[in-house]
């Protein structure tokens, strides 16, 4: 999914103005997209010349600390070794469903994709 990176956001409005669902608006200077409206068209990518808008892969490393970061977090909650393993156990158990859910939805966007050849 697109993001903006701000920094390289000139707020030229080039790509609020060829968004074909009205996803990309103007935010204190900066475009911003509504990731409910956008349809992944791409055409944010294609327009903007300072290449602000991103692809949301570049955000991986940041997503898996992020995630690495809220564990942390949530086993300062435990005490014993036994009570952090076995929440450590359930964090895997809770990625490996977001794993399955990604896989099973992938499968199912190439099942869609074979029938429309």
């Amino acid at each position: 999914m697109p993001w903006v990176d701000k920094e390289k956001c000139t707020g030229c409005t080039i790509c609020v103005k060829n968004c074909p669902v009205e996803a990309i608006s103007m935010e204190n200077g900066n475009a911003e997209i509504d990731m409910d409206k956008c349809i992944r068209c791409g055409k944010c990518h294609e327009v903007c010349p300072q290449e602000a808008v991103r692809h949301d892969s570049e955000k991986i490393p940041q997503e898996i600390e992020e995630n690495i970061e809220w564990a942390k977090r949530l086993m300062k909650h435990y005490k014993t070794k036994k009570e952090k393993k076995e929440f450590l156990k359930r964090m895997v158990k809770h990625f490996n469903k977001e794993k399955k859910v990604a896989e099973e939805s992938l499968n199912k966007i190439k099942e869609i994709e074979a029938d429309k050849k």
